[in-house]
């Protein structure tokens, strides 16, 4: 039995707070290096959003974000405003708005993939292909551990965790 200001000191304790902490680090490394393009974060965001997804409309990435459109509005507007992203009137549907990716918009782009790119080769350096292995294979079954506890389906539909669930699937 635990005080009331003791914290528990159990393997899965442990981890839970490590992993805690890398994710912490990892966003704000990336938020540190993504900075020198000139967009915040949650601008950032919808920018690959929009590079990765053309044509998306405002309601496809307040879902993708699971936030109102109005939210996501204002990022929009800003983004619009540094010339980053431009509207376009959808062919079929007067009332939506199509959003592209301006030339501006794609050098900032280019440059965070540079960025991730690098920033990924730093964090992993040293890793061997069996460490990248045991790793993926851990953290697919924690994903579906903490897919099960959340009702056997999450929001997160990505493309990467049913790949890492496939190469889990092949490891194993």
């Amino acid at each position: 039995m635990f005080g009331c200001c003791q914290e528990p000191n159990t393997p899965g304790h442990r981890v839970m707070k490590l992993f805690a902490k890398v994710t912490r680090m990892q966003r704000s490394v990336i938020a540190s290096r993504v900075k020198q393009t000139g967009v915040y974060r949650s601008q950032h965001q919808i920018l690959m959003y929009i590079a990765l997804n053309p044509d998306a409309s405002q309601k496809d990435i307040a879902r993708m974000h699971e936030v109102s459109t109005a939210t996501i509005a204002v990022s929009l507007k800003k983004l619009e405003k540094g010339g980053y992203i431009r509207r376009v009137v959808d062919t079929l549907d007067n009332r939506c708005n199509r959003l592209q990716v301006t030339e501006k918009g794609q050098q900032v782009v280019d440059q965070s993939h540079e960025i991730f790119l690098n920033t990924e080769k730093e964090i992993f350096g040293g890793f061997t292909e069996d460490d990248f292995q045991a790793l993926e294979r851990l953290l697919a079954r924690v994903y579906r551990n903490m897919e099960q506890m959340n009702g056997g389906s999450c929001k997160e539909t990505d493309t990467d965790e049913k790949q890492l669930e496939e190469k889990e699937r092949n490891l194993t």
